[in-house]
């Protein structure tokens, strides 16, 4: 047997779902910037060829690792009989926001990977859910779209802030130093951002989602009742 052929069987035998569960382990270890390949064949105790077998670049690995996540975000809503469309799309918004606040990292590529299986399909249960409702099929398109991109960006944003901390800066501190840099402002010109400037010190990412969230949704109810 070949060399060439031994080592195709090698990758063949370490399968693709395999190095992606790997990949996502050492993202939540390590984040996007402390992800090699060189931990990856540590972690899987093979060769690199087995890994480039199945995917081209690392680029290529945190997409996929990103479309899994999601993935196993879906698959852990479990069903909720009898509620309604909003119901259950509040549920299914929470659920995702808490997986990917869970894997931060994961954010910015779900975003960017509006075209892998996982991420579509999200896509597809919050079309789903708003065809239960009495929302004009017109409407469809521009409601779950901007459902699907305040879920996933509100949660990039938040991961694109915390990488910005310095390290053994916890983010108590690090909001409380910018509550401060807003309540110096000068309160003639920022009378509104000095005002709230104490709430931004010790406010919740988690209910300042749910607060948009539920305004989408108010707006869903609205535009039912039209």
């Amino acid at each position: 047997m070949s060399q060439t052929r031994s080592r195709g069987r090698r990758a063949e035998a370490l399968s693709k779902d395999v190095v992606v569960r790997a990949a996502v382990d050492l993202l939540d270890e390590h984040g996007e910037r402390g992800l090699t390949f060189k931990l990856l064949t540590e972690r899987l105790q093979t060769g690199a060829g087995a890994v480039y077998w199945h995917v081209a670049n690392k680029d290529e690995l945190v997409l996929l690792a990103a479309d899994h996540v999601i993935g196993g975000a879906l698959a852990g809503l479990g069903p909720e009989p009898g509620a309604d469309a909003e119901t259950r799309m509040r549920a299914l918004a929470l659920h995702v926001y808490d997986t990917l606040d869970r894997h931060s990292w994961a954010a910015p590529h779900v975003i960017a990977a509006s075209t892998m299986p996982n991420t579509m399909l999200l896509l597809e249960r919050i079309g789903g859910l708003l065809t239960e409702t009495r929302l004009p099929a017109e409407r469809h398109f521009a409601l779950a779209t901007a459902i699907f991109i305040y879920l996933t960006s509100v949660t990039a944003q938040d991961t694109a802030r915390a990488a910005t901390v310095e390290p053994g800066v916890d983010r108590d501190a690090m909001l409380g130093e910018e509550a401060r840099r807003w309540a110096a402002l000068d309160p003639a010109r920022f009378p509104f951002v000095t005002r709230i400037a104490a709430d931004l010190g010790h406010h919740s990412d988690r209910d300042q989602f749910v607060t948009g969230l539920d305004l989408l949704l108010d707006g869903l109810r609205a535009q039912e009742s039209r």
